[in-house]
């Protein structure tokens, strides 16, 4: 059985996580490997303008299968192997997903638990439902964040926010999310789809090249001097500038109508 589920609307693409049994864990199955062949698929695909990912079932995703953690003690498993396989196992989630070009928004159905929430952060936007909540939870099971949370989780939030919630393992309802900026919304918990749809249809709505430049530019801004971002935008605005839908959004704007993007 295949842990994404996957659901094309026009330019915009759906992936669901649909293993409820497991509450949509992250390890233990083909999570990893899914997420990194549809990220690639979306990187190639010109044709997707924005990605929304959810959980199905009342758990956005219980991050790490604890169960299957007790193998490490059971096969007497090696400090350098464990290493090796959290290297060529969770670790790719992030790189994959958090360095796709595509806007992703998240829409967070329920909990999101240890690297649930650090998938969550590998998105641009979160929108919670009212039945939310965000837990940096490793420590409650005696280990660390292992899948980039704590690179993740400071952008976020603040260092000072990361470290009282990856410290205590304690859980953050909705609104105090929100109140945090770790979501840019909270919604009714009905509401989280149609809304989370909406907003990727208002970004789909924008030229889709244009779309996965902005995004790279705001990747960069995070670590990048200021001189060596406006180096890049430059670089980026020249290629802009010569594409034919910035082309159809200046006539479409002097006419006074809506802009057609191919």
């Amino acid at each position: 059985m295949t842990f994404l589920q996957t659901e094309r609307q026009d330019s915009i693409l759906v992936l669901t996580m649909n293993q409820p049994e497991t509450r949509n864990a992250l390890t233990g199955n083909t999570a990893v490997d899914e997420f990194v062949r549809i990220c690639a698929e979306v990187t190639h695909d010109r044709s997707i303008r924005v990605v929304v990912l959810t959980g199905a079932g009342p758990v956005f995703s219980s991050g790490g299968n604890v169960k299957d953690m007790q193998r490490y003690e059971r096969d007497a498993i090696t400090t350098e192997a464990i290493r090796e396989e959290y290297r060529n196992g969770i670790q790719r989630l992030p790189k994959a997903l958090y360095n796709l070009d595509v806007p992703v928004i998240c829409a967070v159905n329920g909990p999101a638990i240890g690297a649930g929430l650090d998938l969550a952060c590998m998105c641009d936007v979160r929108i919670a439902s009212e039945k939310a909540t965000f837990a940096e939870s490793f420590v409650k099971v005696g280990i660390v964040p292992g899948d980039g949370g704590a690179w993740l989780l400071p952008r976020a939030v603040g260092m000072s926010r990361a470290c009282e919630m990856a410290f205590t393992g304690d859980a953050l309802t909705a609104q105090e999310a929100l109140a945090r900026g770790l979501v840019s919304r909270v919604v009714a918990h009905d509401a989280l789809m149609h809304e989370s749809l909406r907003l990727a249809a208002r970004i789909a709505a924008n030229p889709g090249a244009v779309l996965r430049m902005t995004k790279r530019l705001l990747r960069e801004g995070e670590r990048s001097s200021l001189e060596s971002l406006l180096e890049l935008s430059a670089s980026y605005q020249a290629i802009a500038h010569t594409t034919a839908d910035h082309r159809e959004a200046v006539r479409a704007f002097i006419e006074k109508r809506s802009p057609v993007f191919d």
